[in-house]
């Protein structure tokens, strides 16, 4: 499949280092083309692995993954264009993350808003399945490195899309079990909400390396 991802982070490299990795043509988009960060990557990743600008990496993918900060992602999205977006699943990686009052940071929109939401708003042609944001980079790929089974969610407006995400977590190593379908897109304002707590939980256990499971009753 032709990915494209939108972001140079942590995030955005480690996500497609691992789908050059399963087969995968992957094309960075950053604001501009030849970004230093995606240069470096395309180069170390392998022959199918490519850089460009955001508009170009959202041409090139049949799915389009936002893996930017929270605070640009609408920005990156409008610059990679409505049109190129059209029709395909959009897996939205981001949190909405303040720092200007320093660290920790002020998670979440508000209660009755996400990130997801203003998203799939703004693109409503886009497919928007919101999707690994509630842990660290390295744990999105390989979620067997925690020795036990967790949880990674899921939530969007199209059934398809969610299905096609689906699959491609389990490429990951994710069982099928093991992700949560928490319904359409509002339910995002949860999943980023969580974040909140994944936060305070990384300085009282000292690691970003931890994830939930959700243990359920009779």
């Amino acid at each position: 499949m032709r990915i494209g991802v939108i972001g140079t982070g942590v995030v955005g490299r480690t996500l497609g280092g691992k789908l050059v990795e399963l087969g995968h043509e992957v094309k960075m988009g950053s604001r501009e083309a030849r970004n230093d960060k995606a240069v470096e990557w395309a180069q170390g990743a392998g022959e199918n692995a490519s850089e460009g600008s955001f508009a170009d990496a959202a041409e090139f993918g049949e799915l389009v993954i936002n893996a930017t900060a929270g605070h640009a992602a609408l920005d990156a999205l409008n610059a990679a264009g409505a049109g190129n977006l059209s029709g395909k699943v959009l897996v939205d990686v981001s949190n909405a993350l303040d720092f200007a009052g320093g660290p920790p940071p002020i998670v979440g929109l508000a209660v009755d808003e996400s990130l997801g939401e203003r998203i799939q708003a703004a693109f409503p042609d886009a497919r928007v399945v919101k999707a690994l944001n509630t842990m660290n980079a390295s744990l999105m790929v390989a979620p067997g490195t925690l020795g036990e089974s967790t949880n990674v969610f899921v939530c969007g407006n199209d059934e398809a899309a969610k299905a096609q995400v689906l699959e491609l977590l389990e490429t990951f190593g994710w069982l099928s079990g093991d992700i949560i379908d928490l319904g359409d897109i509002s339910a995002s304002r949860g999943a980023e909400l969580y974040v909140g707590l994944w936060v305070r939980l990384m300085g009282a256990l000292g690691t970003p390396q931890f994830n939930i499971r959700v243990v359920r009753g009779d």
